[in-house]
């Protein structure tokens, strides 16, 4: 059974964290996925990412280009062009993550291809868009992030404004990115006409304040820092401290709060008249979660969660990335994988969550710069010898010597 993505082909223009995201899970799901990478800057900046780098392969970059090909080429020669033109003739979309009017001038839209492929589906992710007052602008997760009104409400009460300990923001619309771009593929393959997707960091933090921002539009909600990330609505909903560290505790459903009423030992707390229900609770909550923290602080978190688990009620350990990596679902779902690689011996990334039918994907290391070069021109576009050297002289492979 082939792989969902198989046959289909991508040229790359990405770098760093979102684009390159982005296309690992297409990768993933079977995509030949063709980087190209500029050989006069070193390739993809993400190359060099320290503090765990050999030569140009950092473990950054690994995270991010497991299983693609790369092929140096530089854009701004008329050999790179043509050689680009020529795999565009070939290939089934166009990707790339670059400033927003950088496409258009470089010729990586839809009208500047369409002669060479009328199928082609060029999918642009920026940070801001292909329009409007911030399209030149560079844009960076954690500046978006603020923009976008997400480190204003995260972080404790009294403290200052923060951000995710991730970049939420480019690995979402990395996600973001790839669906566009399979569902232009999808319209592509009916109509036999191409496309481009307009895809930004700043649509997809915007979009990614959810309710927040609807409760805002419509009823004037002014969200606010809750203590220990409690939910805005709903009581108990955040962090607790146990006796030997932090855990999660949420009754998200009115049946989940007389069982955790029972699991602590004071089941008449499910009764009383101040945190009946939902409205009840959140408008006693600061009564009730002293009251919860200061049960909660007397016992070990295994043994709470021992109880929580046997009632059902939801709750989870706030694990160190450590304890994260080594909790027995992750083995059971195969979310570590493997690949031989020359400097690094067995080199071990984190699987792709995106999983349709039951082929796993072959993990294959990310490719040294312009390593797939010679095979790509030779065995995709029959090159010749002559035809490599003469492009070769031009500078499509960076400076001639």
């Amino acid at each position: 059974m082939a792989l969902p993505l198989e046959g289909v082909q991508i040229l790359a223009v990405e770098q760093f964290g979102a684009g390159p995201f982005g296309s690992l899970h297409l990768a993933d799901l079977g995509a030949e996925v063709i980087k190209i990478e500029d050989p006069n800057s070193g390739g993809d900046v993400g190359r060099h990412v320290p503090p765990y780098i050999t030569d140009t392969d950092s473990l950054y970059f690994e995270t991010f280009n497991r299983g693609k090909k790369s092929i140096a080429l530089d854009l701004a020669t008329d050999a790179g062009r043509a050689v680009f033109n020529d795999l565009v003739a070939t290939s089934h979309a166009v990707y790339s993550n670059l400033r927003g009017d950088v496409p258009a001038k470089i010729g990586l839209m839809y009208d500047d291809l369409k002669h060479l492929n009328p199928s082609i589906v060029c999918c642009s992710l920026s940070g801001f868009g292909m329009n409007g007052p911030r399209q030149k602008e560079p844009g960076y997760d954690y500046i978006l992030q603020a923009l976008a009104g997400w480190m204003d409400i995260t972080g404790e009460p009294d403290g200052p404004p923060t951000k995710s300990g991730l970049s939420i923001v480019d690995f979402s619309t990395g996600f973001v990115a790839a669906l566009a771009l399979v569902c232009g593929l999808y319209s592509a393959r009916g109509t036999g006409v191409g496309m481009d997707c307009d895809v930004s960091l700043f649509d997809t933090a915007v979009s990614m304040l959810t309710y927040p921002g609807v409760w805002h539009l419509n009823a004037g909600y002014q969200p606010e820092r809750l203590s220990h990330s409690a939910h805005p609505s709903l009581v108990p909903f955040q962090a607790f401290e146990a006796a030997d560290g932090w855990m999660v505790i949420a009754c998200p459903k009115e049946k989940f709060w007389p069982r955790l009423a029972k699991v602590l030992g004071r089941p008449e707390l499910a009764d009383d008249e101040r945190f009946r229900t939902f409205a009840d609770r959140q408008r006693n909550a600061e009564e009730l979660t002293g009251i919860l923290s200061g049960i909660l602080r007397t016992r070990p978190r295994h043994e709470w969660m021992e109880g929580l688990r046997a009632a059902a009620v939801p709750a989870g350990e706030v694990n160190s990335v450590e304890q994260a990596l080594k909790d027995p679902q992750v083995l059971a779902r195969n979310l570590i994988v493997e690949a031989e690689h020359p400097y690094y011996g067995t080199v071990r990334t984190i699987a792709s969550p995106v999983r349709v039918g039951d082929r796993p994907a072959r993990p294959q290391r990310a490719p040294r710069i312009g390593e797939q070069t010679d095979e790509v021109l030779r065995d995709l576009l029959y090159y010749t010898d002559e035809e490599l050297a003469e492009v070769s002289a031009g500078g499509a492979f960076g400076k001639a010597s």
